[in-house]
This record gives C-alpha cells, structure tokens and sequence, in this order.
C-alpha cells in the first residue's frame, strides 16, 4: 500500500506564501513524475505543476513565476512554494505520483489540502 500525505495548506491573505509538502510512504521501487492538481469549488481539477525524475517541470499558466515545484528523491517528497497568492489560488490541492513496485506501474493521490486566500 503505498499513501501521499500532504502537508502545509491554510488560510493566507493575498499577496502572502505558503509552502506545500507530499511525502509517498509504503514499497515504491520508484517515482518517475510528482505533481500537484488543485480543485476549486464547482471546478474540474486542473494540474498545477509537476516535475519529472529529471527535474523537468511544468506549470499550468495562471502560476507561472508564482509556484515553484521541487522534489527530494531521496525522502521520496515534493513540494510547491506559492509566492504571491491570489484569492483565485483557493482551492483542494491534491498531490499526485506515479511510481514502480518493482516492475508494476502504479499512481496514487493524496487526500487533499485546504488553500484558502482571502483577507
């Protein structure tokens, strides 16, 4: 059984940070890409970023030079730094893997974290 727990969200006042963490626990062989997915009320989930085994990232548009997507391999977690949040940024975000069990291609997600910014 492999799990993403997600850690950092809350309530933060426009312009304000946040920093968002994913850690994927159980037997992974391997992660190739991570990601964050984010859904706002009465919205489709979109993808916010993510980043390969390689460290090639991708950013929806709306946080480009706003968001940035990083990743420890070695304590198998991801994290999105929010800088100059805007109350369109408000919404459940999702942590996303996709991963080996040995040779077996798996993909999980996260429970989902409140990021709310309002003032």
């Amino acid at each position: 059984q492999v799990q993403l727990v997600e850690f950092g969200g809350g309530l933060v006042q426009p312009g304000g940070s946040l920093r968002l963490s994913c850690v994927a626990s159980g037997r992974i062989s391997s992660i190739n890409t991570m990601g964050w997915y984010r859904q706002a009320p009465g919205k489709e989930r979109e993808l916010v970023a993510y980043i390969g085994r390689g460290d090639r990232t991708n950013y929806e548009d709306s946080v480009k030079g706003r968001f940035t997507i990083s990743r420890d391999n070695a304590k198998n977690t991801v994290y999105l730094q929010m800088n100059s949040l805007k109350p369109e940024d408000t919404a459940v975000y999702y942590c996303y893997a996709d991963f080996y069990i040995w040779t077996t291609s798996k993909e999980s997600w996260g429970q989902g974290t409140q990021v709310t910014v309002s003032s």
